[in-house]
């Protein structure tokens, strides 16, 4: 996505006219903005579908079409990282030809292509933001995916399937949005075949994460505004409540301990990177600069730059959360859905 693109494409589905008050109501709902975690769990599906629909071209612009982090090896780039964390997934789930496959939450559908590809499944992407749906469509048309992998606007919290569906379930980075962890858990169970495997890579607050710390709440916060959570779990939070909505597990572990690349190195500003060169220090003056220029001539949307402000806050709030690691993004989650 070019910068000419991102500035027409500022607020996705919302009217250009309407992006404004909807970063209004957006922050609203955060802390730092007089909200709470209880009015973002029960207002969910609006702040995350608010979110999306105007972070998602500044996501394409910056990060390409996966949007997620990576375990990443010495001399591998960030693109050959997230490739190589996708198929990780796949291959723990034994995807094969003609299985079918649900994707979580799918975002603009670069995990999904890319594991098709990779493995040669069905992939339907699960998806409640219809500005996303529309640009997956045309990638996968693109990616000549268009008739073999799909998408389905719906809520994960209530998934439109029948029970026993689908023959493997993933998630990236995306059920972090829900308000109910077991709620979200239970209903992907109930589509997942018996004895089928559900793999995610979940968002957590790490064993170093001290809730009577102001740095590290601020933090949080920062994490929350920036990336649409109603609230970060922690690692422990997030296993129970696999259990608790029948899975087993089967494994559960922060691959961050083991990534010789910081996760979150693309974001941080002391970083220099020709092939990221959109996320540096210089990059983001850059972008910020221009979205507010182009707001400012009216070819961006009036809201466009607070946009771009509140992503650069959860930047911020990532690479402080990783540095004083008590946040990962990278738990990887391996459970199965008991043969009853």
């Amino acid at each position: 996505m070019s910068l000419g693109d991102l500035a027409t494409q500022a607020g996705g589905g919302i009217a250009r006219a309407n992006v404004l008050e909807s970063v209004d109501q957006y922050e609203k709902y955060h802390t730092s903005h007089g909200g709470d975690e209880e009015k973002r769990k029960a207002n969910y599906t609006d702040m995350v579908n608010k979110y999306y629909d105007l972070a998602t071209s500044f996501y394409e612009y910056g990060w390409g079409d996966c949007f997620h982090f990576a375990h990443r090896l010495n001399g591998e780039s960030l693109k050959e990282s997230i490739k190589r964390h996708e198929h990780f997934l796949a291959l723990h789930l034994g995807l094969k030809p003609g299985m079918k496959v649900l994707d979580v939450g799918c975002g603009i559908g670069g995990p999904l292509r890319e594991i098709a590809h990779f493995s040669g499944a069905h992939v339907t992407g699960l998806n409640n933001n219809a500005y996303q749906i529309t640009r997956g469509q045309i990638l996968n048309q693109k990616a000549g995916l268009d008739k073999t992998c799909d998408f389905v606007k719906a809520d994960f919290m209530s998934i439109p399937a029948a029970d026993n569906t689908y023959d493997a379930v993933y998630a990236i980075e995306a059920t972090c949005h829900a308000p109910d962890a077991v709620g979200c858990y239970s209903e992907i169970l109930r589509v997942l075949k018996p004895g089928q495997y559900f793999a995610a890579y979940e968002w957590a607050l790490t064993d170093s994460y001290n809730p009577q710390n102001e740095d590290h709440k601020e933090c949080k916060a920062k994490i929350e505004i920036g990336n649409g959570l109603p609230d970060v779990r922690t690692e422990a939070q997030i296993v129970e409540a696999l259990k608790a909505a029948g899975f087993e597990v089967v494994r559960a572990e922060d691959l961050v301990k083991t990534s010789p690349v910081p996760w979150y190195q693309p974001l941080d500003t002391s970083h220099w990177s020709l092939s990221s060169f959109r996320l540096t220090k210089v990059g983001r003056f850059f972008t910020r600069n221009l979205v507010r220029t182009l707001e400012a001539v009216k070819l961006a949307p009036a809201g466009s730059v607070r946009v771009s402000n509140f992503l650069e806050t959860a930047a911020d709030g990532l690479v402080d959360g990783g540095r004083k690691e008590i946040f990962s993004p990278l738990l990887f989650l391996l459970a199965r859905k008991p043969l009853q």
